[in-house]
């Protein structure tokens, strides 16, 4: 007779092949799914790559209920919900996106057992309505995930997290998974005591990558390195750049010296778009991504064999997560990340320009609250479209204060702020059968909207301005401004896609957003300079191995050099070492420095060439021409 424990490992072996096709879990993922399984409220520190996501949606599907999901990335949840339901997974999100009618549809799917996993964000155990209804709601258990977020100690902290633990209170019979990918030991005691976690199961997995060589390069010309690295490194990767314009720059670069198979890939690409270059990158053996840190999150592949970083990321955290996305198969992986001294002093100087002073910060919500006429108590219905440059114009401050600011109210669901493109919305006031109370040119306007986009006459559409204009032979500019006329006639409400919006989700209270509002803000600024100055050590420092540093910094000291990061590599080179790597290489072909240098990828060009003067010197090489090396024989 089968044991519970020998019946739940068959039945979850059966669910990953039925649904995922696998035949063995990762490391830990077994132990940690059996755990929730058995109704233990379990920790588990997984780094990227290790399979977090499993870890909830395989017992999500096992146990009977909805598995509710906390998630602080409204783009990974959307990524995440998109690939379940290819596999056949129930699965949806609850944002400040949706409408009442939406949420309702999706409340009621929970209640009718059709959901199996329902995505929200922390701020959603303060939502009145959520509380009311997850009462009829059969949870199975909750998924904490970037449970670190919780933590005052972190760049990422998100004070809503905490509303977590007064859930858990009123549901004491439902058991809680929190996992995170980057945690402290002081951060994971953290995140055990403020979820309330009782006696749990703690899974910790080393943060160690033995397959990984981990590269630091102080050096000016990057375009040139990454463009030598690729020649010797044909092969699936990701660049990662700190702007959208330089992820541009760079692809453009690359494409113009050969190399095609380089796109790049950032936020503000439309959604079809991102979509198309995740499958061809997933699916290709040498396609490489020029990406900001928009590309990654849930992006699962296992033959990526490099990670660059034309620049450091922000904390050491991130880093440890970009970089993990590299040899996911076990196999060798590099990882090179490039600096210098200006551009750390102009990452310095970014970080000091983008944070308001306290008066800077209560000017910029003065005028952002009386922009759109939002008196204190005071709480709009509508979406609004939000142009920075008249909020610059009006306070005199940097278009990077305000977004910062504005993305803070964010995290804390003061406001919805969209800034990226999306579909356009629309919805009218007028019923059909009003139309004749209209003037004939704006009742015929809109009886054109009610014939092309199906449901406007009951409920808000969401379409594309340039699909509609194309199909009605509409000029886009003139179309856009006659919405506009006709929402300031009270017609309809008309928000354009592409542009920036903003829509407040609480009533406005100067007294919290200047006061305990202010000493968040002003905490989270501090803790994302130090967590700066953090990662600027690690990516300075060229006594300590690379891989011992990050894994000092995760808690774990006792711990050996890796002999394959630049610090190891410099330390075990010799000259004489070298001069025999050279000759080696020069034995298949002559060569020039900078082909050299690509071929001998962990030495710096300065020492090559040192050493190939060395050899010239004692006549071991020669020169074929001004600029190649060939051995003397």
């Amino acid at each position: 007779m089968l044991s519970s424990t020998d019946f739940n490992e068959k039945l979850i072996y059966r669910t990953l092949n039925d649904f995922w096709g696998y035949d063995e879990f990762r490391a830990s993922q077994k132990d940690i799914i059996l755990s929730v399984i058995q109704g233990k409220d379990t920790l588990a520190l997984l780094p990227t790559g290790g399979g977090k996501s499993l870890c909830y949606q395989l017992p999500a599907l096992v146990l009977e209920g909805v598995c509710l999901v906390v998630s602080p990335l409204l783009a990974l949840m959307k990524d995440q919900i998109l690939t379940l339901q290819a596999l056949g997974i129930e699965a949806e999100l609850l944002s400040s996106e949706l409408d009442e009618f939406e949420e309702e549809a999706v409340y009621n799917r929970c209640k009718e057992g059709v959901i199996k996993i329902l995505y929200v964000s922390p701020e959603r155990f303060q939502n009145p309505l959520f509380l009311r209804n997850i009462q009829d709601i059969h949870v199975s258990f909750l998924a904490v995930d970037e449970a670190h977020c919780i933590s005052e100690w972190g760049s990422d902290f998100r004070p809503s997290y905490q509303n977590i633990k007064n859930f858990r209170q009123e549901f004491k019979k439902v058991p809680c998974l929190a996992l995170t990918a980057t945690a402290t030991d002081k951060v994971v005691d953290e995140i055990a005591m403020k979820l309330g976690l009782h006696q749990p199961k703690i899974f910790r997995k080393s943060f160690r990558r033995d397959n990984l060589s981990i590269i630091t390069e102080n050096t000016s010309d990057k375009y040139q390195r990454i463009l030598n690295f690729l020649k010797q490194n044909p092969a699936a990767g990701i660049i990662y750049a700190r702007t959208r314009r330089e992820a541009e720059d760079l692809s453009q670069y690359l494409k113009s010296h050969q190399f095609p198979n380089v796109d790049f890939y950032h936020a503000g690409l439309a959604a079809n778009e991102k979509e198309k270059l995740q499958k061809k990158w997933i699916a290709s053996q040498f396609h490489v991504l020029v990406s900001t840190n928009a590309f990654g999150m849930g992006i699962d592949k296992d033959n990526v064999r490099f990670v660059i970083h034309l620049s450091p990321s922000s904390t050491l955290e991130n880093y440890y997560q970009e970089i993990g996305r590299a040899g996911r198969n076990g196999e060798e992986a590099i990882t090179l990340l490039l600096w210098n001294e200006q551009e750390l002093q102009h990452i310095d100087e970014t970080f000091q320009n983008q944070i308001p002073a306290k008066s800077e910060y209560q000017k910029i919500l003065t005028f952002l609250y009386s922009m759109f006429q939002v008196a204190d108590h005071d709480l709009p219905e509508r979406t609004f479209s939000l142009e920075i440059q008249r909020l610059r114009d009006l306070t005199k401050l940097s278009a990077a204060k305000i977004r910062n600011i504005l993305n803070f109210l964010h995290n804390q669901e003061l406001i919805f702020y969209k800034n990226s493109g999306s579909a356009s919305t629309i919805q009218s006031f007028v019923k059909p059968e009003e139309l004749e109370q209209l003037s004939a040119s704006d009742a015929y306007f809109i009886e054109v909207l009610f014939r092309n986009l199906p449901g406007l006459a009951i409920q808000k559409v969401y379409f594309s301005d340039a699909s509609f204009c194309a199909k009605n032979n509409f000029d886009i500019q003139t179309f856009k401004t006659r919405l506009k006329q006709m929402q300031k006639a009270g017609y309809l409400e008309y928000l354009d896609g592409g542009q920036q919006a903003i829509r407040f989700l609480k009533p406005r209270n100067d007294r919290y957003l200047y006061g305990q509002y202010w000493a968040l803000f002003n905490t989270i600024q501090k803790n994302k300079l130090r967590k700066w100055e953090e990662n600027k050590f690690f990516v300075r420092d060229s006594d300590f191995c690379k891989m011992k540093l990050i894994l000092t910094y995760f808690g774990e000291s006792a711990t050996e050099n890796c002999g394959k990061c630049s610090v190891c590599r410099k330390r075990n080179q010799s000259p004489k070492k070298l001069s025999s790597e050279i000759i080696t290489q020069l034995g298949s072909k002559p060569m020039t420095l900078e082909e050299m240098t690509a071929r001998l990828n962990f030495h710096p060009k300065e020492k090559v060439s040192e050493t190939l003067i060395f050899l010239l010197d004692i006549g071991k090489i020669k020169m074929l021409n001004y600029r190649t090396y060939m051995l003397n024989n």
